[in-house]
């Protein structure tokens, strides 16, 4: 999965750093897009020396490599350099870096989310002991905003329920969907898998988390079995594609980033789930 970097590791811990010219650089548009450059499959970043910008704010380090945001639409222009969408960094690198991209958009999404304060509409100030943004008139803080959502692989004997979006992602998934106000990972695992396939799921099993900064998420991983009297009944103001599917004939994702992915393979290579 996207996480899966050791012995490399990406260390987001707070600290109230500046930069310094070998330092690597996260530029993201107003579009969301983020500026890299390309060595066959590996990111390249660029360089705070490179760009004379005021502020930057550190993000995380990469084993010995520091990752500094800037907190601007800067522009810069290099042989080599593109924005990229999210997506297609998703589709077209590999590498550790992979994951260094999606913790940065996750970051910088917050932060262009956050300019003002929401109780008295004052501009917040970046805070210097802790991951926060704090309104210097009122006194409020706001933390990373962090999406909890489930993915559930539903097991039907030797099959399980294989979907695909209505729009966005085109390649197979599982049933997914946020948690809401009030309710537990396993309330949330029954209720989406009823209201996007009308199935109904018993021995509901935990397997794993991901965090996934694409869409400021943190996936949580679930095994269970459906009812032996369900039958699809499929939401398709949601879904363009719902069924059970032997192990032999699920189609993977192109790539092995996704807690989705590694769900579907497990069972697919017959591993107890």
């Amino acid at each position: 999965m996207i996480q899966d970097i050791f012995p490399s590791r990406l260390d987001n811990s707070f600290k109230n750093l500046s930069p310094v010219d070998e330092d690597l650089l996260i530029i993201f548009n107003s579009e969301g897009r983020i500026c890299l450059g390309k060595s066959g499959t590996d990111i390249l970043f660029p360089k705070c020396s490179e760009i004379k910008a005021a502020g930057f704010v550190y993000l995380f380090s990469l084993d010995e490599k520091r990752f500094f945001l800037s907190l601007h639409e800067d522009t810069f222009e290099k042989e080599g350099f593109l924005f990229y969408s999210i997506r297609e960094v998703r589709d077209h690198f590999s590498g550790k870096e992979v994951y260094a991209v999606f913790t940065a958009y996750h970051l910088w999404k917050w932060y262009s989310d956050n300019v003002f304060c929401g109780k008295c509409g004052d501009i917040l100030e970046l805070d210097d002991k802790e991951r926060a943004l704090r309104c210097p008139k009122c006194g409020n803080i706001i933390y990373p905003r962090i999406n909890p959502a489930v993915i559930v692989g539903v097991i039907k004997g030797d099959s399980i329920l294989i979907t695909r979006y209505r729009a966005g992602y085109s390649h197979n998934a599982l049933v997914a969907g946020f948690t809401e106000i009030g309710e537990t990972f396993e309330e949330t695992v029954a209720r989406e898998v009823m209201e996007e396939t009308g199935v109904k799921v018993k021995n509901i099993r935990y397997y794993k988390s991901q965090p996934w900064g694409m869409a400021q998420d943190i996936l949580v991983g679930y095994y269970c079995d459906a009812e032996p009297d369900s039958e699809i009944r499929m939401d398709e103001s949601e879904l363009k594609y719902a069924e059970w599917v032997k192990r032999e004939d699920i189609v993977l994702q192109p790539n092995n980033l996704s807690l989705t992915n590694e769900m579907m393979r497990r069972f697919k290579e017959g591993c107890e789930v």
